[in-house]
């Protein structure tokens, strides 16, 4: 064999390992993984990304859509509190939405609740819109008032709230810092692994078995964590992705619930979600296990 002979046979071995079925990965080809952890937003590929007709199911639509109509019905701005925050009213009436959404049926109360809060500080779920908004280039704050750009009001006249669906995915998939609302000594950056994590959870709505999965085709993450802490490190690695990727991204968007009231029981539970008919709405896998 030539050379070139050589150097195809290798190319054609690397390209059907590529395009092979990795166990590892669920059964994702390499190529796919790495559409999957490194493609920009719009370049993702084997999931189509749909904007839903019904977004009233969203915390997090509807409290933009809060910000933004209270700023058109002041010419298309409102005043900001003293400390910068969303006003007082704007925080009471996203708190009084809290019946309408399915994360309802899992509330304990008001005061530990990441859907209402007396003000924006103690409203995680109303606070991470607002900063979502503001990375999005929807809304920003100047001279101690809150505006909505320009051209977003025109985009919001002319197609609602659905014009901002996919600018503020992107942004909290790519933009937003997934660790912002919390305390966990350890960090790990989920963020490259969502579509992989969406893909699994929407298959067996287990978040243990998503913890699993994801410690099996990423095995480094777990160098993140000590191994004498109290914890095991999959077991920290798990708490991470219950909280920052299924309660405080897609339980905010309302892709799905999760019962936290098991976190208090004395019986142990299971890590199971509901499984929302927003997510299957927004996305569409085309990839088969």
């Amino acid at each position: 064999l030539s050379i070139d002979e050589l150097n195809a046979a290798l190319q054609h071995k690397v390209h059907d390992r590529n395009n092979h079925p990795h166990p590892d990965f669920c059964g994702v080809t390499p190529t796919q993984m790495a559409n999957w952890l490194y493609a920009p937003f719009a370049e993702l590929q084997w999931v189509t990304i749909s904007t839903p007709d019904e977004l009233s199911p969203s915390p997090v639509m509807r409290y933009l859509a809060l910000i933004l109509d209270e700023a058109m019905n002041q010419e298309g701005s409102f005043k900001a509190t003293s400390k910068g925050n969303l006003p007082t009213k704007l925080v009471k009436q996203a708190s009084e939405l809290l019946p309408e959404f399915a994360v309802a049926q899992f509330e304990r109360e008001i005061s530990i609740s990441e859907f209402a809060g007396s003000n924006e500080d103690k409203f995680n779920a109303l606070h991470y819109t607002r900063v979502l908004a503001e990375i999005s280039g929807i809304i920003y704050r100047r001279s101690g008032r809150y505006h909505v750009k320009k051209s977003a009001q025109k985009q919001y006249q002319a197609s609602g709230i659905q014009a901002f669906f996919k600018p503020m995915l992107e942004a909290a998939i790519s933009q937003y810092n997934w660790g912002y609302l919390d305390g966990f000594e350890f960090d790990v950056d989920l963020r490259t692994f969502w579509l992989f994590m969406l893909w699994r959870i929407q298959n067996h709505s287990s978040v243990d078995q998503l913890t699993e999965e994801v410690v099996t085709a990423f095995p480094d993450l777990l160098l993140a964590f000590p191994t004498k802490d109290y914890f095991l490190p999959e077991r920290n690695l798990g708490m991470l992705i219950e909280t920052r990727f299924i309660e405080r991204f897609l339980q905010f968007w309302g892709f799905l619930i999760i019962d936290q009231r098991r976190v208090f029981s004395t019986e142990p539970a299971a890590s199971m979600v509901k499984i929302q008919p927003l997510l299957k709405q927004t996305f569409k896998f085309t990839i088969s296990e």
